[in-house]
């Protein structure tokens, strides 16, 4: 680790003083990384999260090493449609957490404030803007965004469209869940597919759509298996492991090599033994540099995530036989579209089917609808007799965190829990 953290340091300091030349620096440093996973893993940690790491390490070095091969996406962006022109989607979010592995967020965030962009838009876009901006991330030829769930997604593609000429489409997600928003949605979804053919030049496959909904369906089945097992089965992990699921469960579904994993964790976790700690139910975005989470949830005996809210953000079956109408019910139904009582009712049933211990939201700064809907939450646990912590903070920018704070009111909470 101490070659890595060396190689960290040369990147930024180099980044800092040249960053429109240090992208193969940092590319390189995605590709070791990924082999690192891969002959190196973490001893402690289960084979399942071991091998769900390497899978991202290389989903995103793979993508960035082939720009014409990937398109920009935010975390909703349809990937089994993506997918379905024999594209990789790379949401923002996702780049933006894996820039930070190399101490980079601030300095991101810095620079895009200096050409304008507002201090109040989210820490993830600000420092995907910044990057870009800045000359390290090379863009890509396509971009696809929706309306969910972040009002900060069209100021930010459409940013971007101006200044590098990146086109994007917008799928504008209704809240109401009827025949006619359906219809809306179906729609946009069959203009993206030609506005993908006519900008790239490439060829739609629908076969390979469909199929991809079918192994879906069955990835989603699996997943909840899982998080069944995690009930009452050990699986050590770390906190970063649920956003590798996340982006898993939003950049990888519908393949085959996701299925296979979950399956093989599923597996796995029939093997390890009888979980007698509190398990938690997370909801929103997990700050994974956060030290004093790490240290009550990386590997603990005592306390578990067992899951979070953007993971299980949709949870029926697809149709495949009319996909696009299928995809579009996702997105509508999904846990993040709509009002926040919306999503209070949707994961009060979460709870009923996954028997958590305790709920912890983290409310990510910038993020207002969190933050004004975290109460309507409580209220929801507190009708099932579940308790619930609200911590606030960063995802991503350290300097919105602190560390001592979110640490006395955890070790509280922790201790009120037995």
């Amino acid at each position: 680790m101490l070659i890595a953290d060396k190689y960290i340091q040369y990147v930024k300091e180099k980044t800092l003083k040249e960053p429109e030349k240090s992208w193969d620096k940092i590319l390189l440093g995605f590709r070791m990384n990924r082999l690192r996973t891969r002959f190196l893993p973490h001893r402690g940690l289960a084979k399942g999260y071991q091998r769900l790491e390497d899978m991202m390490m290389a989903h995103v070095a793979d993508s960035l090493s082939h720009p014409d091969r990937y398109v920009w996406g935010n975390i909703f962006a349809p990937c089994e449609i993506i997918g379905s022109f024999g594209l990789n989607t790379l949401s923002i979010e996702a780049l933006a957490c894996y820039l930070s592995g190399y101490h980079l967020e601030d300095f991101f965030i810095d620079f895009s404030q200096s050409i304008g962009i507002a201090p109040t838009l989210c820490s993830y876009h600000k420092a995907f803007v910044g990057a870009v901006e800045s000359g390290v991330v090379p863009h890509p030829s396509y971009a696809v965004t929706t309306s969910l769930s972040c009002d900060g997604n069209l100021n930010t593609f459409r940013f971007l469209q101006k200044k590098n000429y990146v086109p994007f489409t917008l799928l504008d997600i209704p809240y109401k869940d009827d025949e006619a928003s359906l219809d809306y949605l179906a729609g946009q979804l069959e203009e993206l597919v030609t506005e993908m053919e006519n900008h790239l030049g490439l060829k739609f496959n629908m076969e390979h759509l469909q199929n991809a909904l079918r192994v879906e369906n069955e990835t989603r089945r699996e997943l909840k298996r899982f998080y069944e097992l995690l009930q009452t089965h050990y699986y050590p992990g770390e906190i970063i492991h649920q956003l590798y699921l996340m982006m898993g469960t939003h950049l990888l579904m519908g393949t085959q090599k996701f299925l296979d994993l979950v399956r093989f964790m599923n597996h796995d976790i029939e093997g390890m033994p009888e979980f007698t700690g509190k398990r938690i139910l997370w909801v929103h975005l997990l700050p994974f540099y956060q030290e004093s989470l790490k240290e009550y949830f990386d590997e603990s005996e005592k306390y578990q995530v067992m899951a979070t809210d953007i993971v299980m953000d949709y949870t029926g079956d697809l149709d495949a036989e009319h996909p696009f109408r299928a995809l579009a019910q996702k997105l509508i139904e999904n846990v993040f579209n709509g009002s926040y009582d919306h999503k209070a009712q949707t994961l009060g049933r979460l709870a009923d089917r996954l028997h958590p211990d305790a709920v912890i939201h983290f409310c990510h700064w910038g993020c207002k609808q969190v933050s004004g809907g975290s109460v309507l939450l409580k209220e929801e646990m507190q009708r099932r007799n579940i308790p619930m912590l609200i911590l606030d903070g960063d995802g991503i920018d350290k300097r919105n965190s602190h560390d001592g704070q979110i640490k006395t009111r955890l070790e509280a909470f922790l201790e009120m829990m037995g």
